[in-house]
């Protein structure tokens, strides 16, 4: 089981990022992020993933690339919103992650509006989208 350090990260009142990063191997954590082991990371959005904060998210999974975490995890269940900011910001984080040898895997926004922009940009074909933490 892997330890992790959760990092809540608020970004005006539109968009919250909170991270978890493996930092050690233990036994006994209290709780288990998605998906989190070594070398990688999960970073939890709630809200609108748009123009508007897609800078603060591209900030904030460029942070975690670069402290190691080349496996992350985007739990989007909470998303409401995706514009292609928002996209951009996941392919550019998908990109680095490759370049470092690991790579990126979305939980699917429960919103029906905001999971319809995957569909319609084929991007639910380009990154590897699961429907729950336990498939990531």
């Amino acid at each position: 089981m892997t330890t992790a350090r959760e990092k809540p990260t608020t970004t005006g009142q539109a968009l919250s990022i909170t991270t978890f990063v493996a930092v050690a191997e233990a036994a006994g954590a209290d709780a288990e992020p998605p998906a989190v082991g070594p070398s990688s990371a999960a970073v939890v959005l709630v809200g609108r993933l748009d123009a508007v904060e897609a800078p603060a998210v591209r900030a904030e999974l460029d942070r975690v690339l670069r402290a190691g975490g080349s496996r992350l995890v985007v739990d989007l269940v909470a998303v409401t919103f995706v514009d292609s900011a928002g996209l951009a910001a996941l392919v550019r984080a998908r990109r680095d992650a490759r370049q470092l040898g690991g790579d990126i895997v979305l939980i699917s926004p429960s919103d029906r509006d905001a999971l319809r922009v995957f569909g319609l940009t084929q991007f639910d074909e380009v990154f590897r989208m699961v429907d729950s933490r336990a498939a990531a």
